[in-house]
């Protein structure tokens, strides 16, 4: 694995959900845990607020505009769309 910031937010992915999941031991959880906080904790996910840095704001905002106006998209995806939009 080459810890891009993909790599590492599938990671952090997969150890958040073993905190969730009721069928796993608390020893696997206190290890997820532990692996979360070393991967950044919630800077961890490749959702971060800055992951348009590196995009085309403009690219990013028309396709955000697209998500809003497109009928096939549920009323929640257009509201993030919409969120994400304003936090531009």
């Amino acid at each position: 694995m080459q810890n891009t910031a993909e790599d590492i937010s599938n990671q952090a992915k997969g150890h958040k959900a073993n905190l969730s999941n009721p069928n796993t031991s608390e020893t696997s959880k206190a290890h997820s845990k532990e692996v979360l906080d070393s991967l950044g904790g919630d800077k961890a996910f490749y959702g971060d607020k800055d992951q348009y840095a590196s995009k085309n704001p403009n690219q990013v905002a028309g396709g955000l505009k697209a998500a809003i106006n497109n009928d096939d998209i549920s009323e929640s995806g257009k509201a993030k769309a919409q969120e994400k939009l304003d936090n531009m």
